[in-house]
C-alpha cells in the first residue's frame, strides 16, 4: 500500500522527465513529493532512447534548458554516487548545401548572446574531428564541443537516487486509475493501492499522457511515433581511433550517427510519407501492460537513409548490424513539449510531448520546479505553453502535424517559417474563404491570417529565404497603401474576453499596471508577474459600466486567460469571464482615408472631436452591429471593428465597396509589422515577455506606479526602479544589403557581443533596416554606434531617436499646436 495518503505534489509517470521533476522539487525543499509509476522507472520511451545530448537548439530560450541539463548531468555522478555513462565527444552538424551554410550563420548569431560554446568550422576541421567522413559534399560544420550522449537508464536511476536522498517518494508499480477535482482546488488521486490527496498533480506520463488527460476531460495532442535506430558490431577503423568520435548530424541525409563502444549507432528521421505513427494508441489507448516493449523494426522503410549514411561514413558499408531498435517516442504537433499549468483546470500541470526527453529532462525538471515554487516561470518559454493548443487541435490535426514534424526534423529552419500539414483547422475567420486565393496565409494559433496579398505580376506562394524574397516588394506596396490611402486587415485571431460582475473593476485594477479605462474608453495594459516581468499585454475597453472587453494576441489567448482565471480564484473576485475569441471577427481599417470611408456607412459622428483616439463604442456600420475602437497597431488613423463572425463577409464587403473612390485595398501582417516598428510600438513576445521588465522595455507610460491599487508586480517594480536599469531597449537603424534583421541576432561593440535584437524589418519609410535591441544602459544613448550580425556578417548600426515615423495622433497634436511635424 502507499506510504502516504497526502502529498504536496503528485507526479504521474516515472520516465526521465517525471523523475527529474521529483529530484528538483525535493532538492528545492518541497516536502511530500510523491511520484507514481505504473510499471517501473524508465518504462515507455526513456529506456530505449539513443540518449543524445546537445547544447544546440534553433530556438532562443530552449538553449537554456539544454545548457542546464548538460551542466547537471556533468555533476550528477558525483552528487548521487550513481554512474550515468555521460560521454562528451562534441557534435557536428554537417552542411552540404549553400543554404545550409546560411542556416548555420543564422544560428551562430543567435548563439552569440548565450553562454553555449558553438563554432562554425571549416571542412578541414570537420575532417580532423571525424576522420572517417567522406568529405566530397561537406561545406561546413556547426560544432558544439560539450555535446554527446548519456545512458538514459543510468541517468534516470541517478536522478531517482537524488530524489530519494532529498526525501521524495517514488512508488512503483502503482497505477493511477482516476483523478477527482475537489472544490477547494485539491485533487484526489485514485490508484491501484489507495487514494492520495494532492495540492497539485503533474502529468509526466509520456505516451500515456492522453490517458491521464482523458480522466479530466482533456484531449492532450500527443501521438506516438515509431523511431528506429541501428547499432553495429565493432568496426576496426572505429576501434583504432585514439578518441571518441563526435556525434554527427547529416542534415541533408536526415539522420544522426555516433560511436557506440567500438561500433556505430545510426538513427534516421523518415519523411512524412514513410514514417510510421502508432495511431491505434490514440484511438484505442496504449495496450495495457505495454512498458518495456518495442515495435518490430522495418529496415526497408529506412533504406535510403542507410544508403546516405554509407556514402557519408564509408566504413558503415562493411559493418554488421547487431541491433535494430524501433520504439515509441511521443510527438506533439510542433515537436516541442507542453510544459506548465493547464488553462481550464486548477492545479493540473503537464510536462508531456517530449520528442527529445533526455536532453530536456534536467532543464525542464528545474524550470517546472521553480515555477511551481515561485508562482511564475523562471524565464520565458511561451513556445512550450500547453495552452498554445485548444479545441481546434483535433486528433487528425495532431497526426498530420506529427508526421510533418518528424519528417521535418532536419529541414532548413528559415525565418518566418510556415508548415502546411493539417491546415486549415476548423478555426478559420469569416473571411478565410474569400481571401485564401488572394494572399499568402500564415498560421497563428490555429487561425489562418493573411501575411501579404498578391497582385498581377507578383511571384506568388511561400518562398522562404534568409534574404529578401518574393514578399519584399508587395509588403512595401501594402505599407504605402496604409500610409497614403486606406487598408483593411483581418485581425480575427486576436484573443477576446468579456469580463463583467461586481468585482470587475477591482480585479482589473489588481491585474493590470495601467489604470482601469473609463466607460467608452480603451487603454493598453500590462499584466506583470510578482517579480515585475511582463506576463502579457492587452487592450482593455470598458464598454458599459463594469463591463469590459480584453483583447490579446492570438498566441497568448489561453496563456493570458489562465493567468486571469487563477487570480480570480486566488482573490475570490465576483466576476464572470467569457472567452469570445472564436465567436467574434475583427477587421482593422487604417490610413488617412479610414474615417472618410467608414463615415459613409454610419450615421454616428466619427469626427475627431466626437470619436477620439482610444475611445470605444458600439455602433452600426452598414446596418451591422460592431464595437468600434479607435486604435490601430499601424499607428495611423484607424479603427478596430469587433463583430459577430457570421457578419465578417458582409462587413468587409460593405467597407471595400464604400472605399472604391479612395482606392481601398487589403494589407497583411508583414506590412503591419513594418508599420508598428517604424512607430516604435513594442510587441509582446519580442520586446517584452517574462524575461523583461516594463521599465527596460520602455513601457513606463503604461505603468502607473502611483495608482492606489496594489497591482501584481508593483513592489518588485519599485525596487527595480530604485536600483536602476542595467540594460535598455534601443532603437537601431542598420546599413544592410539584401538581408534584414528578424530579432534575436547578436549585437556587437568593440569586438564583443553586448546584446541582442528583439525584432526587426526593412523600414519602407526610411529605406533602411530597423531593429529593436537590448543593450547595456551605458551603450543605449541616441547616436551610439554598434554592429548587428546577420548571416555571418557584421553590419554597422546606430541608435536613433524613436519613433522613425510619428503616430497619427502625435502628428495631429503637433499640427494643432502649429509646429510642423517631422516626417
Amino acid at each position: 500500500s502507499l506510504e502516504k495518503d497526502r502529498a504536496d505534489t503528485v507526479i504521474i509517470g516515472g520516465g526521465c522527465v517525471g523523475v527529474s521533476l521529483a529530484y528538483h522539487l525535493a532538492k528545492a525543499g518541497m516536502k511530500n513529493v510523491v511520484l507514481l509509476e505504473k510499471s517501473e522507472l524508465t518504462a515507455g520511451s526513456t529506456w530505449h532512447a539513443a540518449g543524445l545530448t546537445t547544447y544546440f537548439h534553433p530556438g532562443i530560450n530552449l538553449k537554456k534548458i539544454h545548457y542546464y541539463s548538460i551542466k547537471l548531468y556533468e555533476k550528477l555522478e558525483e552528487e548521487t554516487g550513481q554512474v550515468v555513462g555521460f560521454h562528451q565527444p562534441g557534435s557536428i552538424r554537417i552542411a552540404s548545401t549553400p543554404t545550409r551554410v546560411d542556416e548555420f550563420k543564422y544560428q551562430m548569431t543567435r548563439a552569440g548572446w548565450h553562454p553555449t560554446e558553438q563554432y562554425l568550422i571549416t571542412p578541414e576541421k570537420v575532417q580532423e574531428l571525424f576522420p572517417l567522413l567522406n568529405m566530397d559534399k561537406v561545406l561546413a560544420g556547426l560544432y558544439n564541443p560539450g555535446d554527446g550522449h548519456i545512458d538514459p537508464y543510468s541517468l534516470t536511476m541517478a536522478l531517482a537516487a537524488g530524489a530519494r536522498k532529498y526525501g521524495a517518494q517514488l512508488n512503483y508499480p502503482v497505477q493511477v486509475t482516476n483523478l477527482n477535482f475537489r472544490s477547494d482546488g485539491t485533487w484526489e488521486v485514485e490508484t491501484s493501492q489507495g487514494i492520495i490527496q494532492a495540492k497539485r498533480v503533474v502529468n509526466t506520463a509520456g505516451f500515456w499522457a492522453r490517458e491521464i488527460g482523458k480522466m479530466i476531460g482533456l484531449q492532450h495532442p500527443v501521438i506516438p511515433v515509431h523511431h528506429q535506430y541501428l547499432v553495429t558490431a565493432s568496426v576496426p577503423e572505429v576501434k583504432a581511433l585514439k578518441r571518441e568520435l563526435p556525434v554527427i548530424r547529416d542534415l541533408e541525409g536526415s539522420y544522426y550517427l555516433r560511436q557506440e563502444r567500438d561500433g556505430l549507432l545510426f538513427g534516421p528521421y523518415e519523411s512524412q510519407e514513410k514514417m510510421k505513427l502508432q495511431d491505434s494508441w490514440v484511438t484505442h489507448g496504449v495496450p495495457p501492460g505495454f512498458g518495456k516493449e518495442l515495435f518490430e523494426s522495418d529496415l526497408n522503410r529506412i533504406m535510403e537513409y542507410i544508403e546516405a549514411a554509407m556514402e557519408m561514413v564509408p566504413v558503415l558499408k562493411h559493418a554488421d548490424i547487431v541491433n535494430a531498435i524501433a520504439g515509441p517516442i511521443t510527438y506533439s504537433p510542433d515537436i516541442l513539449p507542453m510544459v506548465g499549468p493547464h488553462q481550464g483546470v486548477r492545479n493540473y500541470w503537464v510536462a508531456i510531448g517530449f520528442g527529445y526527453g533526455i536532453i530536456h529532462a534536467g532543464g525542464i525538471g528545474k524550470y517546472l520546479s521553480d515555477w511551481i515554487l515561485d508562482g511564475e516561470p523562471p524565464f520565458d518559454l511561451i513556445e512550450l505553453d500547453p495552452n498554445r493548443y485548444g479545441k481546434w487541435t483535433t486528433t487528425e490535426y495532431t497526426a498530420a502535424k506529427a508526421r510533418e514534424s518528424y519528417g521535418f526534423n532536419n529541414i532548413v529552419g528559415y525565418p518566418k517559417e510556415e508548415r502546411f500539414a493539417g491546415r486549415p483547422t476548423e478555426r478559420i475567420s469569416g473571411l478565410y474563404n474569400l481571401l485564401k486565393s488572394k494572399c499568402s496565409m500564415g498560421f497563428h494559433a490555429g487561425w489562418e491570417q493573411p501575411h501579404w496579398f498578391y497582385k498581377a505580376g507578383d511571384e506568388t506562394g511561400y518562398k522562404p529565404s534568409f534574404r529578401r524574397t518574393n514578399w519584399f516588394d508587395p509588403v512595401g506596396r501594402e505599407y504605402k497603401q496604409v500610409m497614403e490611402k486606406v487598408g483593411v486587415i483581418d485581425l480575427s485571431p486576436f484573443g477576446k474576453f468579456k469580463v463583467k460582475g461586481s468585482d470587475s473593476v477591482k480585479l482589473l485594477d489588481h491585474l493590470f499596471a495601467n489604470v482601469v479605462p473609463k466607460v467608452n474608453s480603451t487603454n493598453i495594459s500590462h499584466m506583470l508577474t510578482p517579480r515585475g516581468k511582463v506576463y502579457a499585454e492587452l487592450t482593455v475597453s470598458q464598454l458599459d459600466p463594469g463591463e469590459f472587453m480584453l483583447v490579446t494576441g492570438s498566441g497568448s489567448e489561453l496563456h493570458d486567460l489562465r493567468w486571469i482565471e487563477e487570480e480570480v480564484v486566488r482573490g475570490g473576485y465576483k466576476v464572470h469571464i467569457e472567452n469570445v475569441t472564436d465567436e467574434m471577427g475583427v477587421l482593422g481599417v487604417a490610413g488617412p482615408y479610414a474615417r472618410h470611408v467608414l463615415q459613409k456607412l454610419t450615421a454616428e459622428d466619427l469626427s475627431d472631436s466626437s470619436f477620439k483616439f482610444l475611445q470605444a463604442r458600439r455602433l452600426k456600420l452598414a446596418d451591422i452591429a460592431v464595437t468600434a475602437i479607435r486604435i490601430s497597431y499601424t499607428g495611423e488613423l484607424g479603427w478596430e471593428l469587433y463583430h459577430r463572425k457570421e457578419d465578417s463577409v458582409a462587413l468587409y464587403s460593405a467597407i471595400m465597396e464604400a472605399g472604391q473612390k479612395e482606392q481601398i485595398d487589403n494589407f497583411g501582417t508583414y506590412a503591419l509589422n513594418a508599420l508598428r516598428l517604424e512607430k516604435g510600438f513594442r510587441a509582446w513576445g519580442a520586446e517584452m515577455n517574462c524575461d523583461t521588465n516594463p521599465l527596460e522595455a520602455g513601457l513606463e507610460y503604461f505603468i502607473k506606479l502611483n495608482k492606489p491599487a496594489d497591482f501584481i508586480g508593483k513592489q518588485a517594480l519599485k525596487q527595480i526602479k530604485e536600483k536602476g536599469l542595467k540594460r535598455q531597449l534601443a532603437y537601431l537603424t542598420l546599413e544592410t544589403d539584401n538581408v534584414d534583421p528578424e530579432g534575436n541576432e547578436s549585437v556587437w561593440h568593440n569586438g564583443k557581443v553586448i546584446g541582442n535584437t528583439t525584432s526587426g524589418c526593412f523600414s519602407y519609410g526610411a529605406q533602411r533596416s530597423l531593429a529593436f535591441a537590448y543593450v547595456p544602459a551605458e551603450l543605449s544613448k541616441v547616436g551610439q554606434n554598434l554592429e548587428v550580425e546577420l548571416l555571418g556578417k557584421k553590419y554597422s548600426a546606430s541608435i536613433v531617436q524613436e519613433p522613425l515615423v510619428l503616430t497619427e495622433p502625435a502628428r495631429s497634436r503637433l499640427q494643432r499646436k502649429g509646429t510642423s511635424p517631422r516626417a
